[in-house]
């Protein structure tokens, strides 16, 4: 079976779970075809496929290599990419939608609208499909990409029940199932099992800022949230002596960005890792801060880890920080209303994330606003580094416990072995 693959292009998240997916077809032959980062994280992890397409560039442009790719293939998975599966149902080809983040999409319309909305979509031409959706908001096209795929998968996360709930209310009749962490499992053995700390090559501290480009963030533009972690940096080194070696790793930092900070006899290097290479690091390091991105958290808590959330970078991480709030995650978690408490945010994924941005520069700018960012970040990792090891046990399970569900290796492989019953 020829498998097409694509992931949502907003940071590592979305291209790291259909990483996990394409983990778990070895006997398909298993198609990437997506853009920007998540196009860039798939070629970094290019083993998991047996090909890999650029949306753009000399392949020759979106929609002809897109519908060359969906023309040959047997089977459509996609990771909260809402077109491609709008795609795949004009072209009539059975689809999977797999959705990490199923009760953070908005919706002004009502659920019934939009199954009102699928259910009478003309399905024989993409672009009449596209006018007849055309008044919904990004959001609502992943819920209606669950009502036009065949199946979806939908993992785990607090008020995740209550929404395919609401769907069902609604008369929606589309096959959902719930999973637990849709992660790389086989890559997770393979970290824990690679050696414990002061076996190779290692680093004091793990500070992972994901992939960050997304509908509004980009290395070069509208990255206060970077140029204010590279200044902090130099401080961090300054204010905890016990980190001698760093490693930053994210996709701002792929390829010529790569550089490494010496900083007093101390070091960062900045880098871009391979997922399975990033998880190794995660195994063996014994401190790791991490925005606080829903992959990135699940692949810490199956090593055993508990990170110490940086402040948000956009909208969606707000939303899981509220959410995972009376967990010690979510409670120790640094937050950017310590230094502006009070400061109103958009309820908006686009409006809240342009707040966000906003919000790292001016306290990148502002010298006071700066040193009340550095020292309420080192009371929280202060707090962080007295934890006991069984706290951080602890503190793993309980989230593990908060996100768990069926495994979805099993789910995932029963839907496209077509075992639907």
């Amino acid at each position: 079976m020829r498998v097409l693959l694509g992931a949502q292009n907003c940071g590592f998240g979305p291209a790291s779970v259909l990483v996990a997916v394409s983990r778990l077809l070895p006997g398909h032959e298993r198609v990437f075809v997506g853009d920007g980062v998540a196009a860039a994280f798939a070629r970094r992890n290019a083993a998991a496929f047996d090909s890999v397409h650029a949306l753009t560039g000399p392949e020759g442009g979106q929609g002809p290599l897109l519908d060359r790719v969906l023309e040959d293939s047997d089977q459509v998975v996609s990771a909260m990419d809402a077109d491609l599966v709008l795609r795949a149902v004009v072209a009539g080809r059975p689809v999977v939608l797999v959705d990490c983040l199923f009760s953070f999409w908005r919706h002004r319309h009502s659920l019934a609208r939009l199954r009102e909305l699928c259910a009478t979509m003309p399905r024989t031409c993409l672009s009449a499909a596209r006018r007849h959706l055309s008044g919904l908001s990004p959001h609502e096209h992943v819920l209606a990409a669950h009502l036009l795929a065949d199946h979806s998968v939908v993992q785990n996360f607090p008020g995740v029940a209550r929404r395919m709930a609401a769907l069902a209310d609604a008369g929606a009749d589309c096959a959902m199932r719930l999973t637990g962490a849709v992660v790389d499992l086989d890559g997770l053995r393979e970290a824990r099992a690679d050696g414990p700390a002061g076996s190779g090559p290692d680093y004091d501290l793990l500070i992972n800022t994901g992939g960050f480009k997304n509908f509004l963030l980009d290395y070069d533009v509208h990255n206060d949230y970077l140029r204010l972690i590279d200044r902090w940096l130099p401080d961090l080194l300054r204010d905890w002596p016990r980190f001698t070696r760093v490693l930053l790793c994210g996709g701002p930092y792929a390829g010529e960005r790569g550089t490494t900070l010496r900083t007093a006899g101390r070091r960062v290097d900045r880098r871009c890792l391979p997922q399975r290479e990033l998880l190794r690091q995660v195994a063996r390091t014994p401190h790791y801060l991490l925005a606080p991105g829903l992959s990135a958290l699940h692949e810490a808590t199956f090593l055993g880890r508990l990170p110490l959330g940086l402040p948000e970078q956009h909208y969606a991480h707000v939303f899981t920080l509220r959410h995972l709030a009376g967990t010690l995650f979510g409670d120790q978690a640094g937050r950017f209303t310590d230094v502006l408490p009070g400061h109103a945010l958009p309820e908006d994924d686009y409006a809240g994330t342009e707040a966000l941005v906003a919000v790292a520069g001016r306290i990148r700018e502002d010298d006071g606003l700066y040193a009340k960012f550095r020292a309420t970040f080192n009371e929280r990792l202060e707090r962080y580094l007295h934890l006991t090891p069984e706290q951080r046990r602890n503190g793993a399970a309980e989230l593990r416990h908060v996100l768990d569900g069926p495994p979805s290796a099993s789910v995932i492989a029963a839907l496209l072995a077509g075992r639907h019953g």
